[in-house]
């Protein structure tokens, strides 16, 4: 009855991840309502062949990660409203070779498109300049994907939503995740604790890490971003490693905890999609897969005071490439404010299957470095003001100096 079918996308929370999609009847009860993206074709006319063979074309998938879900009660504090703080594009190219997954700053101030309430009570206005987190509470899950849209210039076909829960149930089900801290990091608004070196987490513990702002690099979204990019690079490594592909149990378990925490798009709501996808992604090099942040600055004046200030330029160049699905590369040193990349013997944790690999070969490429960066596949080029790492990349996140 159990049959695995590879590596399928469901980057979460905080974050990006991806899930092993199992055929089994459960796993297709545990999926709820999906949800209606403006302009989406349906699940039933989105599929392809029948059998299992992969996704043909390159696609994008849009990952939320909200702050408040109703379901989880005040477990988490209380707020007024529920929030997309969490905002990860995901591209695969069209020959499968690499992606990338764009982790746009919640406190990014951008326009907000008029959208259809969920209630279908009528539409919320359009805004020219509001953080992109507020999204969700305009017009839901739709809402987010048409702003993410209208920002990239990117087709978002595929969406799913995710909460704390969820991220909290699929660490358990993968049995942890080993990070590293340069320093000891304590941050009390979310109780995250943890010593200098490396540690695995699970459970409230990896939550606690992905949500930690006020204990790494300089207390910004920015630099929880890039920590956050030390979390998904090795959880990545570790669902791709023997200790999880190979074990029916713990393919059965994620699946089962994706389904059942996460709100997905009709496009995306059932099995068959999400095996495609799966297929699509299960061969993917370690070293072609992406993590970057979607470039913008802190610092800012008027309605950027206090907020990310998105940087035009660089954005332009990276998508105007993501488009073209041309691979690209990230200069030397340009991890982020959270995070650093281990020395040459450091014990950055990883599973031993897990090549590092010291440059981005992903699925974008824009006017920038004139030359390869080291380690990049010939002809590839490094996005100038581009943050992040790939997922062989072995790093660390660096404690915020209070």
């Amino acid at each position: 009855m159990l049959r695995s079918v590879g590596v399928a996308v469901a980057v979460l929370l905080v974050s990006g991840v991806s899930v092993g999609a199992i055929a089994l009847k459960q796993v297709s009860d545990d999926l709820g309502q999906g949800v209606a993206l403006q302009g989406e074709e349906t699940a039933k006319a989105a599929k392809q062949a029948p059998g299992l063979t992969a996704y043909e074309g390159g696609f994008n998938v849009l990952i939320v990660g909200t702050d408040n879900d109703v379901k989880q009660g005040d477990s988490f504090g209380k707020r007024d409203a529920t929030l997309n703080d969490v905002n990860i594009l995901l591209h695969v190219s069209a020959d499968h070779s690499n992606a990338t997954a764009v982790s746009i700053p919640r406190d990014l101030v951008v326009p907000i498109p008029s959208c259809p309430k969920e209630d279908g009570s009528g539409t919320t206005p359009a805004m020219s300049a509001q953080p992109i987190n507020s999204a969700y509470e305009d017009g839901g899950l739709n809402c987010v994907v048409q702003t993410v849209k209208q920002l990239t210039g990117v087709d978002v076909p595929f969406a799913g939503l995710i909460s704390f829960n969820g991220v909290i149930e699929m660490t358990n089900a993968i049995g942890g995740v080993p990070v590293c801290v340069n320093e000891p990091v304590t941050d009390r608004y979310t109780g995250l604790d943890l010593p200098a070196g490396s540690s695995t987490l699970q459970g409230a513990d990896a939550l606690a890490f992905l949500r930690s702002r006020h204990g790494i690099g300089d207390g910004s979204d920015l630099g929880r971003i890039s920590s956050q990019q030390v979390y998904l690079s090795s959880m990545l490594r570790t669902i791709k490693s023997g200790g999880v592909l190979a074990s029916p149990t713990k393919l059965y378990k994620l699946a089962r905890a994706a389904a059942s925490n996460m709100t997905l798009s009709n496009s995306l709501n059932d099995l068959d999609t999400m095996t495609k996808i799966g297929l699509a992604l299960k061969d993917l090099p370690l070293q072609n897969v992406n993590f970057v942040q979607y470039p913008g600055s802190t610092g800012g004046t008027g309605v950027y005071s206090g907020k990310v200030q998105p940087d035009t330029a660089t954005a332009g160049r990276l998508f105007d490439a993501i488009r073209a699905d041309r691979p690209f590369g990230l200069t030397p040193g340009s991890t982020g404010v959270g995070s650093e990349t281990t020395q040459s013997g450091a014990a950055a944790p990883a599973p031993s299957s897990a090549a590092p690999a010291p440059v981005a070969t992903g699925s974008a490429s824009g006017s920038a470095s004139t030359t390869p960066a080291p380690g990049a596949s010939a002809g590839t080029t490094a996005i100038e003001g581009l943050t992040g790492q790939t997922a062989a990349d072995r790093t660390c996140s660096v404690a915020y100096r209070f």
